[in-house]
């Protein structure tokens, strides 16, 4: 397995400064943030390190001789919209710049795109199986035509009240994973796996790894911190963020050796990213690299 981390951290670096940081410490990928460039509307959203508005074949070529001469692999485009949204502007929107990632990873050679599937959170899981009907075959026709896997991630988009009732991501349990591989059955639709989600839903984190094996794509390592005595004045109904925080990997409930262990278990060999979004490391970029730093130095017990 190769060690990297989500560039959305590295907010405000270019992307020369954020692949020399991931190789002056020794990672070996990064999964590039593909934001459109301008206003972001939530934390870790609205990062460009590549911007695919602008990629001819100078850029495209500038980019792989960066990264090939500083020995650090970009595992996939990442941006996770909502492209479900229940305001039509903002679907769309969403839907093209995805459609615009995924063609950029194929011409850069990367093949890979993490993302979320979104969902309208004012509609029932129900409804929003019949809107992945709608939305997503154009999508995934485009994945397979380009040769581009989409790995899409397991996180709810469901922490306070601008996402509440239903959350912004659908894809979020084993029980809708298989309802919607049904719906949409591609080689090229897959999971990027972040077992901090399923911490906080109170879902075994292990378990599924084994029988979606063939569908992980592409790996996260994110922590979260339950606070039990919050949690049972609050219960399981509560805004998620009123009973829980991320944290970096070793600082959480994850347990890190369970799940790498699972992951030799079922042979996956591919890039794992961790992603930083601990409230105790923002506010400087020292505290910033100090979280890759300490990250890696817990996760190299595990991945080298």
């Amino acid at each position: 397995m190769k060690l990297g981390f989500v560039s959305a951290i590295l907010d405000g670096w270019t992307f020369e400064e954020m692949i020399d940081t991931a190789s002056e410490m020794g990672y070996t990928c990064v999964e590039v943030a593909c934001w459109p460039v301008g206003k972001a509307e939530r934390r870790y959203a609205g990062v460009s390190h590549i911007n695919v508005d602008e990629l001819d074949d100078e850029k495209i070529a500038y980019i792989k001789g960066y990264c090939a001469k500083k020995n650090v692999e970009i595992s996939s485009l990442a941006f996770y919209p909502n492209t479900m949204d229940g305001d039509l502007e903002k679907r769309a929107a969403a839907v093209e710049h995805l459609k615009k990632v995924i063609v950029a990873s194929a011409r850069l050679g990367v093949n890979m795109v993490t993302t979320f599937i979104g969902r309208d959170q004012t509609k029932s899981v129900e409804e929003n199986l019949e809107l992945v009907k709608e939305v997503w075959p154009p999508i995934i026709a485009l994945a397979e035509e380009k040769g581009v896997r989409i790995g899409i991630e397991n996180c709810p988009m469901l922490f306070g009240r601008d996402q509440w009732p239903g959350g912004q991501n659908l894809m979020t349990t084993p029980v809708i994973w298989r309802k919607v591989f049904d719906i949409l059955p591609s080689d090229h639709l897959g999971i990027n796996y972040d077992p901090s989600h399923f911490v906080w839903q109170m879902i075994d984190y292990i378990k599924p790894l084994y029988e979606f094996k063939e569908k992980i794509f592409h790996v996260h390592y994110k922590d979260i911190k339950l606070y039990p005595d919050k949690l049972r004045e609050c219960g399981v109904m509560a805004y998620p963020l009123d009973f829980m925080s991320p944290k970096l990997p070793g600082l959480g409930d994850v347990d890190w050796g369970k799940y790498v262990s699972a992951l030799t278990d079922i042979g996956y060999d591919g890039c794992t990213c961790i992603e930083v979004e601990d409230r105790a490391f923002e506010g400087s970029r020292e505290k910033v690299l100090d979280s890759l730093r300490l990250s890696k130095r817990y996760m190299e017990q595990f991945v080298i």
